[in-house]
């Protein structure tokens, strides 16, 4: 029998800046296409109203996280926004083992971490289609600070400029249109020789 591909999983890592809408792209993709498995990150942030530990995030103290660093329990990890977020190891490796896709929702530090370690990974940057958009989008959520925002803008102007190290740029200009995009990408990379 003919087999395009070996019988592992395809590490799929979506990225962008905070608020581009990597998390509503995500949702969307998942409710309508179920061959890809999606991983839960750990994050030291406090839970936002409705977030559920082990669903959103597995919520975690920061000695906890620290310890996890520390006995190499993550794919990456990063402190961002004086918070730490990391991907746990285990669960990436025996979904991939097992021959299913997973997809990462990170920040763009993670993203360099796992481009270290799995360099066959699929990046794709999701973007903003404007500055102005992406300010928008941080106001609307009504959970962060003056200050906090204006971190939020910074780090997104500087996060821009990595889009070069991507295999694939999506604008999220519209929720549907950034998910049959993602989703082309998926079936594509499961297409190749």
């Amino acid at each position: 029998m003919l087999n395009n591909r070996e019988n592992r999983g395809n590490l799929i890592i979506l990225s962008g800046p905070s608020a581009v809408g990597k998390g509503t792209v995500l949702r969307a993709l998942l409710e309508e296409y179920n061959d890809v498995c999606y991983s839960v990150s750990a994050t030291t942030r406090k839970p936002r109203e409705g977030e559920v530990d082990g669903v959103h995030y597995f919520f975690m103290s920061q000695d906890e996280f620290k310890d996890s660093i520390e006995n190499d329990e993550f794919i990456e990890w990063a402190k961002v926004h004086n918070n730490y977020y990391g991907t746990p190891r285990h669960y990436v490796q025996e979904t991939l083992k097992s021959g299913k896709d997973v997809i990462l929702e990170i920040d763009i530090q993670g993203a360099r971490q796992v481009a270290e370690s799995f360099s066959e990974g699929v990046f794709v940057f999701l973007a903003p289609p404007s500055m102005e958009e992406l300010k928008s989008r941080i106001y609307k959520r009504g959970t962060e600070t003056e200050d906090v925002i204006q971190t939020r803008m910074s780090n997104a102007t500087k996060e821009l400029e990595e889009i070069d190290r991507y295999d694939y740029l999506i604008i999220n200009d519209e929720v549907e249109n950034a998910v049959n995009k993602l989703k082309s990408i998926i079936i594509a990379e499961r297409c190749k020789i």
